[in-house]
């Protein structure tokens, strides 16, 4: 027998599993495990088992007929297990899709067939102009060789023509074609030019590069340039986004520059069949170009030659459980695995990113004018509201505004970081707030379909008819929502068409794509939205953004807070003025004189980031040192600080002299699905010494038994 180490998703290390012959590393095979038959990954092969021969179990059945998962994929995740100090086995799982993670075969996809018109067809008169479907197929053809399923997008029924032109000798069929790759529509200005002009003399080899453009500015189209350079010489590209809304958008413009490419898109609402299939793709090369949120991150690609990261700030790329990785962090990473470039492109970049171009880590490329000659950068006005008398959230001067607008035939976006109708559910009598029974958040009311919510748990309750406290029938809704501004604006302006965009308005599969048609019909005057409106969309008609209650962040004590706030409102602010229209923005807030509000008018990220940066380092805070967060949860705060102070009393006088303990603490959101929570941080320059003391955690948790206690780590946290 031949002994292999194998990767399960369960929370222990490699198992040793007996075969006759030996398995190659990667391949999927299924094993017995307490009683019932696992999924694993052949990890190592031709291993010395640890324990006697007679207690090692056979595996029962290998999955030979799928290609192995790849050596550098393996080495991946083996990094990603000890630098996220999470079980390798599942790390392994949580970057499989659904359908590679069940004990049985999968299908693999087949390989694309490309068809292009032989010497004999060449010789044929195309068909009639007047059978427009034809003659487009026959000119698709003609142009070169094309996959069968974009020719299938211009032809409904091009299988059954196809079949005949073969068979008349007019076609040549093959497995593989150098992709036809669309003459870009847009000229690039100067500074997109020299941003493109430099990424060409990077595309050979490793090297990040910080694409720093105001929004507006045409990122996206330097992206494309790079991605055709590569992908016309067959290789492929892994595209990351945070947001899957706005996969659509991107989609349109891919298919219009890249329709020709093979894609692969890798999203939590893609239906687990055709991930499971895109991914294979992948993995086999049949995929050229890759799209994907965070998850897509972990795509075995075997010709990997660039990777592009947009909107590379925002916190969307950090996992928040479970496996805590940072899809951003991790693409960097994989860059220099493959020796191919990284592109980071944000509007807002990250401090970290911002503090590694300053510092020459990584290459800075600047675009500072919008990619539109006529267009530029808003006009943005802070209101003080503090003396100002309020209806529902509005000043007189944004309901002013938002109706010259409208009668000027502009589009508004109305912009509220808060969904639902109202933050809370208030007793004038009493005093009480209508809290979630499972966390230690209030619950939000929404008034369309009868409820209190929490947004935290997503635990719900019919909207009460009276106080439990005080039984007064009287409550009263306070605060503002999504839900709440949207009626405000209908009842102001009753001609007009007002549309909320949130979660709860957004959350069939076609709600974008029927947005974005209705935009671009002119059928919508009025949008009223959170963080999904705020970012990445490109509406040219919208030129007046309007803020309410802009500050409640900078109450949070996260560090990050302001850091957090500019990108949202220099992100929103951005998407006013972006093509022949000027842009205004209204900035409703309640704290006037602090300084992020005179950074987001003077529009000026390098100022703000250089204030921050400084007021960072002399605190020792990222970037200028690392942190981990151990985590805690049980049914009592009070049991979940116990188990960390224990811990923490045991490793204190074992920690290397550079990391710092602060804690055990309640977290922030200290209540969350009926378990409280507390965490210890580590602090330290060093990021060496912060990962030994984390493992020295790890270690000393992994020995302490306590099921009424829940424990993680997590490196790099976002959360505090």
């Amino acid at each position: 027998m031949i002994y292999h180490h194998i990767a399960l998703n369960v929370p222990l290390g490699l198992l040793t599993y007996s075969y006759p012959q030996a398995i190659p590393a990667g391949t999927r095979v299924a094993v017995p495990f307490r009683g019932r038959e696992a999924v694993g990954v052949v990890w190592e092969t031709d291993v010395k088992p640890e324990i006697a021969p007679a207690k090692i179990l056979p595996v029962k059945q290998v999955f030979g007929q799928e290609p192995p998962l790849p050596e550098d994929w393996r080495a991946l995740l083996d990094f990603v297990s000890r630098y996220y100090l999470y079980p390798i086995g599942q790390a392994v799982f949580a970057a499989l899709p659904q359908g590679m993670r069940e004990a049985r075969a999968v299908t693999l996809p087949q390989p694309p067939h490309f068809y292009g018109l032989s010497e004999e067809g060449r010789m044929q008169a195309p068909p009639p102009v007047r059978f427009s479907k034809q003659h487009a197929l026959w000119q698709a053809l003609a142009a070169g060789h094309q996959e069968e399923a974009c020719l299938k997008a211009i032809h409904p029924q091009a299988g059954k023509l196809l079949q005949q032109w073969r068979q008349a000798g007019w076609l040549d069929e093959s497995e593989a074609a150098a992709p036809q790759i669309a003459a870009s529509q847009h000229l690039l200005n100067d500074g997109q030019q020299a941003a493109a002009d430099t990424l060409q003399t990077g595309l050979s080899s490793f090297q990040t590069f910080l694409l720093y453009g105001i929004t507006g500015s045409g990122k996206t189209e330097v992206y494309f340039d790079a991605m055709a350079k590569v992908l016309a010489q067959g290789r492929q590209v892994l595209f990351l986004l945070p947001e899957i809304n706005l996969t659509p958008q991107l989609l349109k413009r891919v298919n219009e520059r890249f329709g020709q490419v093979p894609t692969a898109v890798l999203h939590s609402q893609t239906a687990a069949g055709r991930r499971t299939q895109d991914y294979l793709r992948a993995m086999t090369g049949q995929a050229k170009l890759v799209i994907g949120t965070r998850l897509a991150v972990f795509t075995p690609l075997p010709d990997l030659a660039l990777i592009v990261v947009d909107e590379e700030h925002d916190a969307s790329f950090k996992q928040d459980n479970e496996l805590r990785y940072h899809a951003r962090d991790l693409a960097v990473w994989r860059g220099k695995q493959s020796a191919c470039p990284v592109v980071l492109g944000s509007a807002t970049p990250s401090l970290e990113s911002w503090h590694k171009a300053q510092s020459g880590g990584y290459r800075l490329l600047e675009l500072t004018q919008r990619a539109r000659r006529a267009a530029r950068p808003p006009q943005v006005e802070i209101l003080d509201v503090r003396r100002q008398q309020l209806d529902n959230g509005f000043s007189q001067q944004a309901l002013k505004l938002i109706q010259e607008n409208h009668q000027n035939g502009g589009l508004t976006l109305v912009y509220l970081n808060r969904r639902g109708f109202a933050p809370a559910l208030f007793c004038g009598d009493c005093g009480h707030i209508f809290g979630c029974p499972r966390c230690s958040a209030k619950m939000v009311l929404h008034q369309r379909v009868r409820q209190l919510r929490c947004h935290h748990c997503d635990f719900r309750q019919a909207i009460p008819r009276k106080c439990p406290d005080c039984g007064n029938q009287d409550l009263t809704a306070v605060g503002h929502g999504t839900q709440r501004v949207e009626e405000t604006l209908k009842s102001f302006l009753p001609q007009a068409t007002v549309v909320r965009v949130d979660r709860d308005s957004t959350a069939r599969k076609n709600d974008w794509e029927r947005l974005y048609r209705d935009i671009a019909d002119n059928r919508i005057d009025v949008l009223v939205g959170t963080q999904m409106l705020a970012k990445g969309h490109d509406f040219a008609r919208l030129n007046l953004v309007v803020v309410l209650n802009a500050d409640g962040s900078l109450y949070s004590a996260d560090f990050r807070a302001p850091e957090k706030l500019f990108a949202e409102l220099m992100q929103v602010a951005g998407r006013a003025g972006r093509a022949d229209a000027a842009g205004r923005v209204l900035i409703q807030t309640q704290l006037p004189e602090h300084p992020v509000f005179a950074a987001v008018q003077a529009q000026d990220y390098p100022a703000f980031a250089a204030h921050e940066l400084a007021e960072r380092k002399m605190f020792g805070m990222p970037p200028f040192g690392f942190q981990a967060a151990v985590r805690a949860d049980a049914v009592a705060i009070g049991q979940a600080q116990d188990f960390l102070a224990g811990i923490k009393a045991e490793v204190e006088n074992r920690l290397p002299p550079e990391v710092s303990l602060l804690g055990p603490v309640p977290m922030f959101m200290m209540r969350l699905a009926e378990r409280e929570r507390a965490q210890v941080f580590l602090e330290s320059p060093s990021r060496k010494q912060l990962h030994r003391a984390a493992a020295l955690w790890l270690y000393l948790l992994q020995g302490r038994r306590d099921a009424a206690v829940r424990w993680s780590i997590d490196v790099d946290p976002l959360e505090m």
